[in-house]
C-alpha cells in the first residue's frame, strides 16, 4: 500500500472523528441509568467547546419538588454560561413521591435512593466523557436545594462544593448531617418566601431556618464566623427587593461560605423572573453567573500524601490482548477501580482494581476497558476471542 493512499486513509479517519466531536458539543443528551433497580432520567448539557483532548467540571443542577430536569433547564439559563466558561451540566431527574416529582433529601430513610443514584451518575458519565472528578458540584432550586445540602452531607467525598437557591435542610437531617471534609456552600434565599419560609417551620416536613443553615456550614467549615458584609447595588428598582452578600472566609481548605439574602425576595431564582406565580425575584444579580463564579473557586482536597497520579498511556499495558479469559494489567499508577463496557455500552464489569480479571464469562468482542482514580482515568480497547 502507497504512502499517498495511508495519508488519504489517514485523513478520511481524523476528518471523521473531528465531526464526530462537533455532533457532540453544544447539545443535551436525554438518557438513564440503572440505579437501585430503576431507570432514571437525566438530562446533560455538554458546551460547545468540549473536545475529549481535556477535563471537564461538572455541575448538577436539580430540579424543585413539582419540577422536572427540563423545566430547571430552560428555567435556571445555565446552559449559555456552560458554553463560554466550559463546563458540562447535568440536570438530573427525581422520582414520584405522593403523585409529584422530589428528591429523597433527608426526610427518611425509605424512599429513592438519590445519594447513591447522583454517585452512580458520576460515574457513568465519567466513563462516557471527559470530566474532572476533583470538580463536580451540585445546585439546585428549592427542593433540588435541600438535595444539595443532602449531597454535602452524604457525599463529600466526590461533591466539591454546593449551592442552595430558595432550599433548606430539613429537620429530620439536620443533626444526622456528617460531611466527611469542609464543604463551600452558597446559600441564597429570600425573606418572604412562603414556600420555604427564612425562618423555618415546624409543620411536616419541618425546615431548619435559613441562619441556622448558614451558621451550620461556617461552623462546621471552620469558616471566620464574621462576615464580609456587601451590599448587593440595586440595579433594578422596579423588582420589589434588595439583596445583601455575606462572605465567610477562612474555612478549613480554603473554604468559604457565601450567602444572599434577599430582603422582600421570595421563592424565585435570581436573574430570572419567578417559575412560581406573585414571587418577587430580584434582577440585580444572575444566580447561576455566581454560583458558577463560586464553583469554580474549588476542587476537592487530596492529602499530597495520597494523591493520585494521572493514569497515562506510557503507564499502562493490557496484556495478552486478544484473550480468551486473564487479561493482566501492568502499571506503576494508581489506579482504584476497573470498568468494562461492551459495544453497546453496556456496563458488563466493575470491580476495585486487581492486576489481572478474567473476562471468560463474555462472549466474543470488543470491549472498552476504563481505568480510573480519583484525578484521572484511561480507556484501553480489550479484544475477547
Amino acid at each position: 500500500m502507497g504512502t499517498t493512499t495511508v495519508f488519504h486513509k489517514t485523513a478520511i479517519v481524523i476528518f471523521f472523528l473531528l465531526n464526530c466531536l462537533s455532533a457532540i458539543a453544544q447539545q443535551t443528551v436525554v438518557d438513564s441509568i440503572l440505579s437501585d433497580g430503576i431507570y432514571r432520567n437525566y438530562r446533560l448539557y455538554i458546551p460547545k467547546s468540549y473536545t475529549s483532548n481535556s477535563r471537564y467540571p461538572l455541575i448538577f443542577n436539580l430540579h424543585g419538588y413539582t419540577s422536572t430536569a427540563q423545566q430547571q433547564q430552560s428555567y435556571s439559563n445555565f446552559d449559555a454560561i456552560a458554553d463560554t466558561a466550559g463546563f458540562l451540566i447535568l440536570y438530573a431527574q427525581g422520582t414520584i413521591y405522593n403523585g409529584n416529582t422530589y428528591w429523597n433529601a433527608g426526610m427518611s430513610n425509605t424512599g429513592a435512593k438519590d445519594v447513591a443514584f447522583i454517585s452512580n451518575l458520576i460515574d457513568h458519565i465519567n466513563t462516557h466523557y471527559s470530566i474532572d472528578l476533583d470538580r463536580v458540584y451540585s445546585c439546585g432550586m428549592s427542593m433540588g436545594g435541600f438535595m444539595s445540602h443532602t449531597l454535602a452531607c452524604s457525599l463529600s467525598n466526590r461533591i466539591a462544593a454546593i449551592a442552595s437557591v430558595t432550599g433548606s435542610i430539613f429537620v429530620s437531617q439536620y443533626n444526622d448531617c456528617d460531611p466527611q471534609r469542609a464543604v463551600p456552600v452558597m446559600q441564597i434565599s429570600g425573606t418572604a418566601d412562603n414556600i420555604v419560609p427564612y425562618a423555618g417551620n415546624t409543620t411536616a416536613p419541618a425546615m431548619m431556618p435559613i441562619d441556622s443553615v448558614v451558621n451550620y456550614w461556617v461552623k462546621h467549615d471552620q469558616c471566620n464566623p464574621t462576615p464580609v458584609f456587601t451590599k448587593v447595588p440595586d440595579i433594578n428598582v422596579t423588582d420589589g427587593c434588595t439583596a445583601e452578600h455575606y462572605l465567610y472566609s477562612g474555612g478549613a481548605d480554603g473554604s468559604t461560605c457565601e450567602f444572599y439574602k434577599i430582603i422582600g425576595g421570595g421563592h424565585a431564582w435570581p436573574g430570572v423572573w419567578p417559575l412560581i406565580p406573585l414571587q418577587t425575584s430580584n434582577q440585580d444579580f444572575n444566580a447561576s453567573i455566581k454560583i458558577w463564579l463560586f464553583f469554580k473557586k474549588y476542587k476537592l482536597p487530596h492529602p499530597s500524601s495520597v494523591d493520585d497520579e494521572l493514569i497515562t498511556e506510557d503507564r499502562v499495558n493490557i496484556s495478552p490482548n486478544p484473550t480468551s479469559d486473564i487479561i493482566r494489567i501492568n502499571t506503576n499508577a494508581a489506579i482504584d477501580r476497573i470498568k468494562l463496557f461492551d459495544a453497546t455500552g453496556r456496563l458488563v464489569l466493575d470491580t476495585p482494581y486487581k492486576n489481572q480479571v478474567s473476562i471468560a464469562f463474555l462472549p466474543q468482542g470488543i470491549y472498552s476497558l476504563i481505568l480510573t482514580n480519583t484525578k484521572s482515568r484511561i480507556v484501553k480497547k480489550v479484544v475477547r476471542f
